[in-house]
């Protein structure tokens, strides 16, 4: 075997690992209020959240051509191939790419440790963005695409992390308002009974987006890892057995279910009924749906986490949790830095080893962390069975009853 199928090898499994813990980290996305609500049993939700997930992947491609042509630049200014003229060949590319996923797991496993609902995506494209600017320096990333549009990183990301939320949070807002105004003098068991079966149809809609968003960014860069080794040169194109992998990848993620960030969303943000929860979830899909068709690359965790403050704001007489809003927002303008230095620094210690013993060795460390922050996750465990416990403070877990950790 080859050193360039030796790391393209470990790129494949490190992204297919990505979007695993895409799906567990963002289930709470989708599934959080119609499980906080009680529309569906847990186990109920995220199974339907996981076949959802699995069906949107196949629906469109453009966010995977977003991420395989407008972070890492992948051609030279006169048009040739990056792996020309890089010392190293595709071998460099495949460790840049390499070093970016680790950068992005070890970040994503760590906040899913701390039940913060912060951005899979921003942590992919910090990753990519920090090991990128390590390995090529900050020309080596497609900072504004060709030029003459907001098109690469700021164009495709940046500016949808910034506006995104805020569209999804007021349009909930203001239809979380609209509903109470509507229904006063209805009686409560009406209208609630009727807006869980509206969570349930909103809800799937949300999954079904996250999956023609988020599972098609690991489908973009498992492609440019094939264009770095040289098995794939259409740019505009995703070979089919990417698409399985990472639809089948990312559903399974989801089926894991993330309880201690399903626990934030739904539990610990806001009090959430029926009504907030069809108004926050049918925001976020529309936001989703809509940046999916453009290529948009955003955060489906920010979008859904805007919609729920909407909804809070939008309900008389809500109640805010704005200290757990404030930790979520730190989160979000962290991600995309700490997850660039993480990548930076997987990609210098793979640099300075070398070749494929480089890739081996950030693989071994990445399974060595996230082991860690696992173990360390056993000693207060969030689980189907405790996640609509009553939120006791801000920071505290629910206890698992007795018979219950897993």
């Amino acid at each position: 075997m080859t050193e360039t199928l030796v790391i393209l090898t470990l790129v494949v499994i490190t992204a297919l690992g990505f979007d695993f813990t895409n799906g567990f980290h963002d289930t709470a996305n989708a599934m959080a209020t119609l499980i906080a609500t009680g529309a569906l049993r847990p186990k109920v939700a995220v199974l339907l959240s996981a076949v959802l997930n699995l069906v949107g992947a196949f629906l469109s491609v453009q966010v995977a051509l977003t991420v395989t042509n407008a972070v890492v630049r992948i051609q030279n200014s006169d048009g040739t191939p990056k792996t020309e003229t890089l010392d190293g060949g595709g071998t460099a590319l495949l460790l840049i790419v390499l070093a970016g996923l680790v950068g992005a797991i070890v970040w994503n496993v760590f906040t899913w440790l701390l039940g913060l609902p912060s951005s899979s995506s921003h942590a992919l494209f910090g990753g990519l963005i920090g090991s990128a600017v390590a390995g090529l320096g900050w020309a080596g990333v497609n900072w504004t695409g060709d030029g003459s549009k907001l098109d690469g990183v700021v164009g495709k990301v940046l500016l949808p992390a910034i506006l995104s939320p805020v569209i999804a949070g007021v349009v909930a807002g203001v239809g979380t308002w609209l509903i109470y105004r509507l229904t006063v003098g209805v009686a409560r068991r009406f209208t609630d009974n009727g807006f869980r079966w509206g969570q349930i149809g909103s809800a799937s809609l949300v999954s079904l987006a996250h999956g023609t968003n988020d599972a098609q960014k690991t489908m973009g860069v498992i492609t440019l890892a094939l264009i770095a080794a040289g098995e794939w040169s259409d740019t505009g194109a995703i070979p089919f057995w990417v698409k399985v992998t990472c639809a089948v990848a990312i559903s399974l993620g989801t089926y894991l279910g993330g309880w201690r960030i399903i626990r934030t969303l739904g539990k610990g943000l806001v009090e959430i009924g029926p009504p907030q929860g069809m108004a926050a979830e049918s925001a976020s899909a529309a936001v989703i749906l809509s940046s999916s068709q453009l290529g948009f690359a955003l955060s489906t965790t920010q979008v859904a986490t805007g919609s729920i403050l909407g909804s809070g704001v939008g309900r008389p007489g809500a109640q805010v949790r704005w200290a757990v809003a404030g930790r979520m927002v730190t989160a979000w303008l962290i991600t995309m830095p700490a997850a660039g230095l993480a990548g930076a620094l997987m990609w210098w210690i793979a640099d300075l080893i070398g070749g494929s013993a480089g890739a081996v060795v950030i693989f071994a460390l990445l399974l060595a962390l996230t082991g860690l922050m696992w173990a360390r996750s056993r000693r207060t465990p969030v689980n189907h069975h405790n996640v609509n416990d009553e939120w006791q403070d801000d920071r505290a877990p629910a206890r698992v009853p007795a018979g219950h950790a897993s």
